[in-house]
């Protein structure tokens, strides 16, 4: 007998087609290779020296941010892809963030993820874990992880600076160009010297420099405004965040000028 289902599975990117008589699954989102290898280094980038976060198999590289191992609850690590789960909505509440174990200055990050409806998440860097600890999430520059047209908190903060791809609570992101909820996206984040540059899917969306004028005057107007410093570090470590909702990260890598 012959039938059809159609299922979501973000590590094939978005909803394929599955028939018993051929096996074939036909993917939805344009671009996206349907057997392709993930969480590897090509030749090229071997050369050019970069380095895998996530291997796709372990955490290891990574530690619970102020611990000194993983959260023993929160995140999985399942058919090639790292996922934080499901747990309410509440900020660093349930797991917690993960951050990486080294740290970084200048730097080439690039990763893949998939929201779901409704998602808020982030991509932390220059995170010092700063004590006393404060409540919620270990405090960084944050590269905003959102489902811009469900979550509230994308129309609070000023002039969309709480959207996705934005400098959270202080730049917002401009000009992107976003695949739909359920299929996969770049993020990609540059960092030479003071110079900080956010992407979204091959598109540069918003560049600022660390302690310059415009960020200041941005931070000054921020929930950080009383934070002294606040993401000026020489290097700090790379976050992902629990903010209590289900995403899904692969293809994590790293190139350190």
């Amino acid at each position: 007998m012959r039938f059809t289902k159609r299922s979501f599975h973000p590590q094939l990117g978005g909803v394929c087609i599955l028939t018993s008589v051929l096996a074939i699954a036909v993917c939805a989102q344009q671009n996206e290779p349907l057997l392709g290898a993930h969480n590897i280094l090509t030749p090229e980038e071997r050369a050019e020296e970069w380095r895998l976060l996530f291997d796709g198999k372990t955490l290891s590289g990574w530690r619970g941010a102020y611990l000194d191992s993983l959260p023993v609850r929160g995140w999985e690590v399942r058919d090639n892809m790292l996922i934080v789960q499901a747990s309410g909505g509440g900020e660093a509440a349930f797991g917690g963030d993960i951050v990486t174990r080294d740290e970084f200055s200048n730097f080439d990050l690039r990763l893949e993820f998939t929201l779901t409806e409704g998602a808020n998440s982030g991509i932390k860097y220059f995170v010092t874990e700063q004590l006393p600890r404060t409540p919620g999430s270990a405090k960084g520059l944050e590269y905003q992880l959102l489902d811009d047209a469900r979550h509230p908190d994308a129309k609070l903060g000023i002039n969309g600076n709480r959207t996705l791809a934005s400098l959270y609570d202080l730049i917002p992101a401009t000009n992107k160009h976003a695949r739909p909820i359920g299929e996969w996206n770049q993020a990609r984040i540059v960092v030479r010297g003071r110079h900080v540059e956010h992407w979204l899917n091959g598109e540069k969306v918003l560049e600022y420099s660390r302690g310059g004028e415009e960020f200041l005057a941005h931070k000054a107007q921020s929930k950080f405004k009383d934070l002294a410093g606040f993401g000026e570090a020489e290097r700090g470590h790379i976050l992902l965040q629990d903010h209590g909702n289900q995403v899904f990260f692969r293809n994590i890598k790293i190139r350190i000028y």
